[in-house]
């Protein structure tokens, strides 16, 4: 069965079965910059803003419908990535050139300007992550935790490892960032 493109209760149905939710929940529409990609089946819901080149990837979900969530240029969401918020207490924002690696949960609180987020970590509520830091891949950042420019934190709860050397800084963080403005192009480029 194929379908051609038509809308259903803002739901959108794409050709090849492919199906992309961006619901209004609350008066809130999401909205996004220019030149972004958003795979066929990312959830974008409510009261989201999100920058330029931007990318949001298979089965990531970006839920603003009890809080707002702010996102800034070339941030990259990679695939099965939630970010939500916490009900008239923690918006989410997120910072330009910032990579969340897949299958993360971001949750009420700040990535400032590049950051690197492993995959699968969990950051919480009211937590302030610093330009220039990372989070390793699998970390539990508890609640209130706040996050040094330029450090790695990593672990169950997630605690300060060293002071990131800016090479690294340089090899990691921007490289991911940069990769993923690559990588969406050629998807971009296959959706026209």
């Amino acid at each position: 069965m194929r379908f051609s493109q038509f809308h259903f209760n803002q739901i959108t149905i794409f050709d090849k079965n492919i199906i992309m939710l961006i619901k209004t929940v609350r008066n809130f529409t999401p909205q996004w910059g220019t030149d972004c990609f958003l795979a066929e089946n990312a959830t974008l819901i409510g009261d989201l803003v999100m920058g330029d080149q931007c990318s949001v990837w298979y089965q990531a979900v970006i839920r603003g419908d009890v809080n707002s969530i702010r996102i800034g240029n070339r941030v990259n969401i990679q695939d099965g990535v939630v970010i939500h918020a916490t009900y008239e207490k923690t918006k989410t924002i997120i910072g330009n050139d910032v990579s969340i690696g897949h299958n993360a949960i971001v949750h009420g609180c700040t990535l400032k300007d590049r950051v690197l987020v492993g995959m699968g970590s969990i950051i919480m509520d009211n937590c302030i992550i610093e330009s220039n830091s990372i989070i390793a891949a699998g970390s539990v950042v508890t609640q209130n935790t706040h996050v040094p420019e330029g450090t790695i934190f990593a672990g169950i709860p997630a605690k300060k490892i060293k002071d990131i050397d800016p090479k690294l800084q340089k090899d990691e963080i921007e490289r991911i960032a940069k990769n993923y403005l690559m990588y969406s192009s050629w998807f971009k480029k296959d959706q026209n």
